[in-house]
């Protein structure tokens, strides 16, 4: 258990107070912190009266007789029924859910598409959030959405949160705060955050414009990969992901929440905001993650490893062996293998992969596919290096390589993916993409031979 107390004066701004050095470590942990002290009960979840008249209330994860439940207290001003009352839906037009298929959109082919440029329009985070792809059903709760966030303006007596799904965050470019129920997390490119399902957050920019993408995950929440025979260490360890710090805000404002549930969005009126959990303690909370902490394993003598030795969070299905997502994760590495093709080879298989760049270039496409773009190669239809990055690393000095200023990442579903209208006719779509294969040569004359 991780114990940390953040000693904060009740709050009149209309942000948490930053910049947030106080995270507590650790994947899965049982935290509790508190902004008062005293404000946390010690020994029992629910006394008859908690201090400074503070509301006792358990927010849960998953179902109660689960073998791990993941469960919140938490202390609060006022409970969640008075952040809540009569709801009007609204229309969020380019944020959609699956199941999702639109008619005269292709989702069968290999897409790749250049970043979604800044407008001049101002956009929030719920504004701002395009949608490229759905799989699953979010009704049912399996599956995923992948999104492109462009955010230029900080949301405002505002609030939302998800019904729906677990949000993972990947910013690359600019900087955001989210300042949750539980506390405040501040993230830039090289970092991810997680957003447990039903957590309300407001989003502010601290530089921007803020551009990214997000995988919205319908199904069972991100965990850690089981490592195998690699053992304990490496990969994703669990101590560099955080946790905040208890934080809250007493401010009587009229205040907007918007909830999105079974893929509609619904909005509430309240007179205050809901941010106003002074202490909590246990396993459900945000939490963020620097990638450059992410310690690759790879061949050290020949061949290529499957791209699955990179993943650093991995939402199961329920299906043993296949992931309802897998975040998958390309950054700077050694290669050093003997003999061997050491970028990724041609291949399909049963995932949905789609991809995006955080910075520099990927060894398999080093050319076009550019930080902030996007690529999609759905279930079982074939992909790999283009003729340019083949040459090249067929004919390498197979020396140590230092693949270097590099970080790429990857959504994987076992559910087809489907183009969004914005995808498929708004989004900047290289339509020139499925020609980098055209110009692969023949080698085989029949004669034996390397070629």
């Amino acid at each position: 258990m991780n114990t940390q107390s953040a000693a904060l004066s009740l709050i009149q701004a209309p942000s948490l107070p930053g910049p947030h050095e106080g995270y507590m470590p650790g994947f899965g942990n049982d935290f509790e912190t508190e902004a008062l002290p005293g404000a946390l009960p010690q020994g029992m979840n629910s006394p008859q009266k908690c201090n400074y008249g503070l509301y006792g209330e358990q927010l849960s994860g998953t179902a109660f007789t689960h073998e791990r439940p993941e469960r919140t207290w938490c202390y609060r001003i006022r409970p969640s029924v008075k952040h809540s009352h009569r709801y009007e839906k609204i229309d969020l037009p380019h944020w959609k859910s699956a199941p999702h298929v639109v008619d005269d959109v292709p989702s069968l082919g290999q897409y790749r598409w250049d970043p979604v440029p800044h407008g001049d329009a101002p956009l929030t985070w719920l504004t701002g959030m395009r949608t490229m792809t759905t799989a699953g059903d979010v009704n049912t709760q399996v599956g995923m959405a992948s999104h492109i966030y462009l955010v230029t303006d900080s949301m405002v007596d505002a609030y939302f949160y998800s019904a729906d799904s677990e949000m993972l965050v990947v910013p690359q470019e600019g900087r955001l705060r989210f300042c949750t129920e539980l506390g405040v997390i501040d993230i830039e490119p090289k970092e991810i955050a997680i957003l447990p399902r039903g957590l309300v957050y407001r989003v502010e920019v601290l530089e921007g414009p803020c551009r990214g993408f997000v995988c919205e995950n319908y199904g069972q929440k991100f965990e850690l990969p089981g490592r195998g025979p690699i053992g304990a260490n490496c990969m994703a360890n669990p101590r560099d992901f955080k946790a905040p710090v208890a934080a809250f805000e007493d401010r009587e404002v009229v205040s907007t929440v918007t909830v999105k549930w079974c893929g509609q969005f619904h909005e509430t009126q309240i007179g205050q905001s809901p941010l106003d959990v002074v202490a909590w303690h246990g396993n459900y909370a945000p939490l963020k993650y620097d990638l450059r902490t992410y310690c690759p394993v790879g061949a050290v003598l020949f061949d290529h490893p499957d791209p699955s030795i990179f993943t650093v969070l991995t939402a199961p299905s329920g299906q043993p062996g296949v992931a309802n997502i897998d975040f998958v994760l390309f950054r700077e590495r050694w290669m050093v293998a003997e003999n061997t093709f050491r970028p990724p080879w041609y291949h399909k298989n049963i995932m949905s992969e789609l991809m995006g760049n955080i910075y520099g270039q990927y060894d398999a496409k080093p050319q076009g596919f550019v930080p902030g773009g996007v690529s999609l190669h759905n279930m079982m239809l074939p992909h790999g290096p283009d003729r340019n990055a083949f040459e090249r690393a067929s004919n390498a000095n197979l020396g140590p390589d230092k693949l270097d200023n590099t970080m790429s990442f990857m959504f994987e579903t076992r559910f087809p993916q489907h183009l969004t209208a914005f995808a498929g006719q708004e989004a900047p779509l290289q339509d020139d993409y499925i020609n980098c294969w055209t110009d692969i040569e023949k080698k085989f004359d029949g004669t034996p031979g390397e070629k």
